[in-house]
């Protein structure tokens, strides 16, 4: 069976999937709800005139899972639930059944397309989908050894996704099989997309030979990557369980508790404080009212513990020449950060101005690795195979 190619980051935010070769990208809110029956929809006669990714409805059978056999609500239709779940602070993120559910979910979505009908085998309503994955965990859970955990739970199992009240998709099942499961350290990916284009050429000489630290910010967590003759120093690399979420749920609670307005997820908060008209601003009753108060004391307490980690770090290698702030929590932080290294250390530091760049850099590197991995695999294969006389 043909493979295709994934190259998935199971954000703490939305997971950010690269798919096939560069032909299909996927962003889905990480929010589950469990169901326990099929969703009741007003006009089912106009579900298919509907975006698929508004409304995925799906049941999971998975030996990966420890909830098995159950009903899902995913996504945008998750926030819309009583019972929706976010990964906490603290969690791990190779032990949750939340990062299987959203994994399997966003390649079943890929699976579905019209476009792969020529890719994968139909047998009626039933796909047969084979994936070679490239996906990454917290430093911190790797120098656990938790991603040979995370892999043999994908690999060597059928995963079972089928589709139920989902626009376009209702009554479509997706058997999903990993022909390889590649899992890499968040910071090392960081540092391969600085410096490397798809073909893993490097593209970034002055960044080659430099001593980089490279803080990721996540949503539980922020790993700090030590980038040392072109290599992660392991003995430097550092996890925290430190993420922008806590703060995040704060300023949810602060507003609804002061304005009595409840957002449905902290992706509202994050929209809230990053959007580029009415920056900190909600509506209240219908008038444009002010959390600036709100957001700007919880994040700059934040930003002043990631800025403490940083000089941290800096301190135990004081001949570092620049400091990369990535990930969708540095986005969130990246104004309280500046501020605050201007008023103290003053240290070499630098943002991705293209937020965009920012928050898909995990999927990026993931799709370089698995794909030089891919065609190194290929190569060989073909090594070994016969000479034809």
């Amino acid at each position: 069976m043909k493979s295709r190619i994934a190259a998935i980051d199971v954000g703490n935010d939305s997971i950010k999937a690269i798919l096939g070769e560069l032909d299909y990208e996927l962003n889905i809110p990480n929010i589950v709800a469990i169901d326990t029956e099929e969703r009741p929809v007003i006009g089912i006669e106009d579900l298919n005139e509907k975006n698929p990714l508004e409304g995925i409805n799906i049941k999971i059978h998975s030996p990966a899972l420890k909830e098995n056999n159950a009903i899902y609500r995913v996504g945008h239709l998750a926030t819309k639930s009583n019972n929706a779940t976010e990964l906490d602070p603290g969690s791990s993120k190779s032990e949750e059944d939340q990062t299987i559910i959203m994994l399997l979910t966003t390649l079943a979505l890929d699976a579905v397309r019209d476009e792969n009908k020529e890719f994968f085998q139909r047998n009626k309503n039933i796909i047969d989908a084979n994936y070679t994955l490239g996906t990454g965990l917290p430093l911190r859970e790797v120098k656990e050894g938790k991603d040979a955990g995370y892999r043999s739970k994908l690999m060597g199992s059928v995963h079972l996704v089928e589709f139920l009240v989902t626009p376009k998709y209702k009554g479509l099942k997706v058997n999903i099989k990993f022909n390889d499961v590649k899992v890499y350290p968040e910071g090392f990916a960081a540092y391969i997309n600085l410096v490397m284009d798809s073909d893993l050429k490097v593209i970034n000489k002055d960044l080659i030979d430099k001593r980089i630290v490279i803080q990721d910010i996540g949503g539980l967590s922020t790993d700090i990557a030590v980038i040392k003759n072109r290599n992660v120093d392991d003995d430097k690399a550092q996890g925290f369980n430190l993420g922008v979420s806590e703060s995040l749920e704060a300023i949810r609670e602060e507003i609804r508790s002061k304005h009595g307005v409840e957002l449905d997820s902290r992706r509202d908060v994050v929209e809230i404080i990053t959007k580029k008209n009415d920056r900190n601003h909600i509506m209240v009753k219908g008038s444009r009212t002010s959390v600036h108060d709100i957001t700007d004391r919880i994040l700059l307490e934040l930003a002043k513990k990631q800025y403490r980690l940083l000089r941290n770090t800096w301190q135990k290698n004081s001949q570092t020449e620049i400091c990369y702030f990535v990930g969708g929590g540095s986005n969130v932080l990246k104004e309280y950060i500046k501020a605050l290294n201007n008023s103290l250390d003053g240290y070499n530091i630098d943002f991705f101005e293209d937020e965009k760049e920012s928050i898909w850099m995990m999927a990026n590197a993931y799709y370089k690795l698995i794909m030089d991995f891919t065609r190194k695999t290929e190569q060989k294969k073909k090594a070994k195979e016969p000479v034809k006389n």
